[in-house]
């Protein structure tokens, strides 16, 4: 007998955006910060997606957004590095420098303290698909390790709710940490 596929809504994040991205044959890039790389790791876990993933960048340290991403130090300097506006310009930054279809990125504060005035488990994802980016807030709990894994998985979530909403298929819209 014939082991069933397991349907999309079983399916880790990853495996849904990456099988989503194969379907369409669109490519990814990726820019994170403080999920250090999981968001890569996560990806590169899923057989087949590298006709799919080019390639990541971690921007760990704020100086480096500008340098890799091409995020104005104007920018970091008046928003700082954990806003909307510098997840949004990382995401486009990353589908610039790589020519990819589409780009996710995450900039945030993971803990244990909070830094640049914002709180610990405050998470900015940014997307760009076909050159149009956006971004989104979102408030994680837990330990460092915990908000890490929420921020990565929220935002593979994210670009695959937004490429789902762009090819013109329905997908739930809400999330619990979306704000």
């Amino acid at each position: 007998m014939a082991e069933e596929k397991p349907s999309r809504n079983e399916e880790a994040p990853e495996e849904q955006l990456a099988h989503l991205l194969m379907e369409k044959s669109m490519t990814l890039s990726t820019a994170e910060s403080c999920t250090g790389g999981l968001i890569a790791a996560k990806l590169t876990s899923v057989p087949g997606v590298s006709a799919v993933y080019a390639g990541g960048f971690v921007t760990y340290a704020t100086k480096e957004k500008t340098k890799m991403l091409g995020v104005p130090a104007k920018v970091l300097k008046e928003l700082g590095a954990v806003a909307k506006k510098t997840a949004k310009l990382m995401a486009e930054g990353a589908a610039k420098k790589t020519g990819t279809d589409c780009a996710v990125s995450v900039t945030g504060n993971a803990g244990p303290v909070p830094m640049e005035g914002k709180p610990v488990g405050l998470v900015y994802i940014g997307y760009c698909i076909d050159g149009k980016a956006g971004a989104k807030k979102f408030q994680f709990a837990g330990s460092r390790n915990e908000i890490r894994e929420q921020a990565a998985d929220a935002a593979l979530a994210l670009l695959y709710r937004k490429l789902m909403k762009k090819t013109g298929k329905e997908v739930d819209e809400e999330t619990a940490h979306e704000q």
